[in-house]
């Protein structure tokens, strides 16, 4: 993606989190229905509640493997007993005409077919990230999604929330310069070792398909660039029987066309959360930088020098923000800016990262 595009996709960013671009509708229009695949921590706990602040989004739907939780669920937000499915059930959904978009809140080895089975079901659809565990589930969905004629959006939340945007925008504007070199380090301490994260069937690998994906992403929406090279390495305690099938730390350096270069941490075994912006005048830095809520952001020519604060918008969360940015192009018939192309960009460089890590060479993009 180059800078130009990258550049529309912040512009449409900053329009889906300060107005929701085309909001221009009649107060009575119909609400987006969203089906919510999959009640674990995630989906029960952050998203759900996040339907409240949205504008142009509702649950209708729910699917679990669990009855006595669904039904529970469905009563806190108004879903009707008719609209809880089962994993079994699942494809039954094509005749549920309340439903539009089917979220996929599963472990990372069920996206590809959720998103498909959901596609063939006639709905758009919204998948958490990493979007799958391989380019070719990610082009398969893609595939799908397109046969079908629907929307396939990522939910990579940070497109949505201020400090992240205004970093952006700060790195765009020239604040620091020209871009020299960006950190993008993310993890914590994943203690259990019966999480499914830390079974490669379920998730396709360790810290590098979790909090990796962060530093990825921040690396490339930072600097406004696709990474043409990638070198890694790998740091993982074998003996721990938490890392018995995924990796614990891997590191990568990405080079970039303009000569820039990032350097980024994915773990499981230490507490992170930092983005560093460097170019030839200063710096923008923000930490923590991808929390659910609490992030600051600072520039400065070679310390923290000021606390920026994101322009006041409206009192709209990054994940109310992301919902209705999807329900957006459904009604206005255009792309995500977090599209299926954007997952399986990630997913190309982390299927590099892991061969680089391997092989222990420089892989070219």
């Amino acid at each position: 993606m180059d800078i130009g595009r990258r550049d529309l996709l912040l512009a449409a960013a900053s329009l889906a989190v300060a107005s929701v671009a085309g909001g221009a509708r009649a107060a009575g229009d119909r609400k987006i229905g969203y089906a919510i695949v999959g009640l674990g921590y995630y989906g029960l706990n952050v998203i759900l509640p996040q339907f409240v602040n949205c504008q142009h989004s509702r649950v209708t739907a729910l699917v679990s493997g669990d009855p006595a939780k669904a039904r529970a669920t469905a009563a806190r937000y108004g879903v009707p007993e008719r609209s809880i499915y089962s994993y079994e059930t699942f494809d039954q959904i094509r005749d549920n005409p309340d439903v539009d978009v089917v979220y996929v809140i599963l472990p990372n080895s069920m996206h590809a077919e959720y998103t498909i089975r959901a596609a063939k079901a006639g709905k758009h659809v919204m998948c958490e990230k990493p979007m799958a565990t391989s380019v070719a589930e990610c082009e398969a969905m893609i595939a799908a999604c397109k046969a079908a004629g629907r929307k396939l959006m990522i939910g990579y939340r940070c497109h949505f929330e201020a400090t992240n945007l205004e970093a952006m925008r700060l790195a765009r504007s020239g604040a620091a310069g020209r871009v020299r070199y960006v950190r993008s380090e993310h993890g914590f301490v994943q203690r259990d070792p019966s999480k499914w994260r830390l079974k490669k069937a379920m998730a396709g690998g360790g810290s590098l398909m979790d909090m990796g994906v962060y530093s990825l992403q921040a690396a490339r929406y930072m600097t406004g660039e696709e990474p043409v090279s990638v070198m890694a390495r790998e740091s993982t305690d074998r003996g721990d029987p938490r890392f018995a099938e995924v990796e614990d730390m891997i590191e990568w350096l990405l080079k970039f066309p303009s000569g820039a270069i990032a350097s980024c941490l994915s773990t499981y075994s230490a507490n992170q959360n930092h983005v560093l912006l460097m170019g030839d005048k200063g710096r923008i830095e923000l930490e923590p930088a991808t929390r659910y809520d609490g992030n600051r952001l600072w520039t400065g020519k070679d310390g923290r020098a000021e606390e920026i604060s994101p322009p006041p918008g409206p009192a709209k969360t990054q994940f109310a923000g992301q919902l209705d940015h999807l329900a957006d192009c459904i009604q206005a018939d255009r792309s995500p800016i977090v599209s299926g192309e954007e997952g399986l960009r990630d997913m190309r460089i982390i299927e590099a990262i892991y061969g680089s890590a391997r092989e222990g060479r420089t892989v070219k993009l």
